[in-house]
């Protein structure tokens, strides 16, 4: 299990339908009220009351074009956690940058990815283990960057990342970001059938301990958890249980 955070303009957001214009300061069981939206104490949160040691972390600003909230990243790293950042990288100095801030692997997603030349130079020049190819959905329908020379369906844009190098894949649809519908089990089977060896990821929706249970049935490496974090529906218990192979009862 993965927490994330995504931030804008200094702050942790809560994320809801990929509508990134309406996303407010985060509030979480996890905090007091007076923290809410602090990156920081959240970050510390995770890996302290949770006991996740992994954290993904979204830079919407850079996503959007801005530059990398360096400082930031430098004291999120700071607080421990094992960071996976998207920062809206695009070719290798972006990567060597995000990597710089304390990211200990760089994510590249789809929405902002050039070309799929792009994503290998990346892999060469920061390492192809440091790289998490991000494939970006909205309702099913890939995210691909305006003027990309890419297309297809989603297999067919996962196959074209492995080809190029990526060694670990994250299925991201924020259309379901905070719905609490869940991860697309069909797709995820697909993946896991077509690259028996990536590390597979996937994130969006994700509502409970048992659905995280079910993911990794279908051969998930690792979840992103957002929301059912920070409204208590999946805890300490569920992750401790989770670990040992048994879903909690009270979930």
């Amino acid at each position: 299990m993965i927490p994330v955070l995504d931030l804008r303009a200094g702050r942790a957001v809560l994320a809801r339908g990929g509508r990134r214009e309406n996303y407010a300061p985060a509030q979480s069981v996890l905090l007091g009220a007076d923290r809410a939206g602090d990156p920081v104490a959240l970050a510390r949160a995770y890996r302290d009351a949770l006991g996740l040691e992994e954290c993904y972390v979204a830079d919407l600003d850079a996503i959007g074009g801005g530059p990398v909230q360096s400082a930031l990243l430098r004291r999120l790293a700071g607080v421990g956690s094992v960071l996976l950042v998207d920062a809206g990288v695009a070719d290798p100095v972006r990567a060597r940058d995000v990597r710089a801030a304390g990211a200990a692997r760089v994510v590249v997603g789809l929405e902002t990815l050039p070309s799929f030349g792009a994503l290998a130079a990346v892999g060469r020049v920061v390492g192809p283990e440091q790289v998490v190819f991000s494939l970006d959905l909205r309702d099913g329908v890939p995210m691909v960057r305006t003027g990309a020379p890419h297309h297809g369906t989603a297999v067919d844009l996962a196959l074209a990342a492995v080809d190029a190098g990526a060694t670990s894949l994250l299925v991201l649809d924020v259309a379901r970001v905070g719905s609490g519908r869940g991860v697309d089990p069909w797709l995820v089977q697909t993946l896991r059938r077509a690259h028996p060896g990536v590390h597979l990821l996937a994130g969006g929706g994700v509502a409970s301990a048992r659905e995280i249970e079910r993911l990794a049935d279908l051969g998930l490496d690792g979840v992103l958890v957002a929301t059912a974090l920070h409204d208590g529906r999946v805890g300490r218990a569920d992750i401790e249980a989770a670990r040992r192979g048994h879903p909690s009862d009270s979930r």
